[in-house]
């Protein structure tokens, strides 16, 4: 009987390790880097609005999968937001509402994963080409703007503490080169500008004073352009804690080739940290969802630059909307296929960035 018995075990040991082999292969395996502080994000503001409206999202394996499994099976260890004040229900222009972005915070906190939420300050896209203040402050005058600014903060903020995540990261303001809410808060007035982000600041730490507030400014590789932007942020008072930087390749003129701007941006990053004292992020980046490689090879580099920044201040990297497919946003710059899966380019999130090779 204690030799059945014995028999019985090894051959269930056996089966159960060989039924767990054959599982294993169902799922990719993502490499875990030695490097795992380091920040690797995505901002997926189009992912309630992709699932609403139906889209599917497929592994590696062509299996169906939540898109946070997938980002998270390739190394994405944080999620961004956008919050829009009353935005519409425009599919590709419209949500991340107050609401929208709560129930993502959560669901990305369930995932282990750390969030980051930007602040536009708009009903829609806040950028340096439109910084348009939302309707309903439209007529306020300079003082009602600055309570304005500071209550719909700390009302977001409030939200996301409530149900239980609290952001490490906040932007006040989204690429803000030009300034933000037109025309008060525009760079031709520059005491207005700081006034308004500085309510924005001081609102984020009310209410969750471990968030690090992000002041964000596009063209990454543009030391110039830094220089005098935070210069004059300087100058007039300005309240944060990192620099983020946008840097997208794909939109500079004649310069598409992220080779002839890496090192650009390389520079600029440790120029910025010496100057400012203050961390560095790169919030934003993206290239050719049809160039999967040239992406791959691109996301590695950039990864690289900001890992070299001396003292651990260079804290990562976020893809914009790499979840957000061609067929679906019309939009050139994802991380997804045709075929609704990840393409080459998001494994670069899985590379051990402590390789020397």
């Amino acid at each position: 009987m204690k030799k059945n018995n014995a028999l019985f075990i090894v051959i269930l040991f056996f089966t159960v390790l060989c039924v767990g082999c054959s599982k294993s292969t169902a799922v990719p395996t993502p490499i875990v880097a030695k490097d795992s502080s380091f920040v690797k994000g995505a901002d997926i503001g189009w992912l309630p609005q992709m699932e609403a409206n139906g889209y599917k999202f497929y592994n590696n394996l062509g299996l169906e999968q939540d898109c946070f499994q997938i980002l998270k099976d390739h190394g994405i260890n944080a999620i961004r937001l956008r919050t829009w004040v009353n935005p519409s229900s425009d599919k590709a222009s419209g949500h991340c509402s107050k609401e929208e972005t709560v129930a993502m915070g959560v669901r990305a906190q369930k995932m282990g994963m750390k969030v980051m939420i930007d602040f536009h300050y708009s009903d829609s896209w806040a950028d340096p080409g439109q910084q348009r203040k939302p309707a309903a402050w439209v007529g306020h005058d300079f003082p009602t703007l600055l309570t304005d600014v500071y209550n719909y903060t700390a009302d977001v903020m409030t939200a996301l503490k409530s149900a239980g995540v609290t952001p490490q990261w906040v932007q006040v303001g989204n690429e803000i080169s030009n300034g933000m809410i037109h025309p008060e808060g525009s760079i031709d007035n520059w005491s207005q500008l700081i006034q308004l982000a500085n309510k924005g600041y001081d609102a984020v730490k009310a209410i969750c004073p471990s968030s690090k507030v992000i002041l964000h400014v596009d063209q990454g590789n543009n030391n110039g352009r830094f220089r005098w932007w935070f210069d004059n942020a300087k100058s007039n008072g300005a309240k944060y804690d990192v620099i983020g930087l946008s840097y997208y390749p794909y939109w500079l003129d004649g310069k598409p080739d992220y080779t002839l701007s890496i090192d650009d941006l390389g520079n600029n990053l440790l120029d910025i940290v010496s100057r400012y004292g203050k961390e560095v992020m790169v919030v934003e980046v993206g290239g050719e969802d049809t160039q999967p490689q040239n992406t791959y090879d691109m996301l590695v580099a950039v990864q690289k630059k900001v890992k070299a920044v001396p003292d651990n201040k260079g804290l990562g990297v976020f893809y914009w909307e790499p979840e957000g497919a061609r067929s679906w946003s019309h939009y050139a710059l994802s991380a997804w296929g045709d075929d609704g899966r990840p393409t080459k380019a998001l494994d670069a999130f899985m590379t051990d960035l402590t390789d020397k090779h």
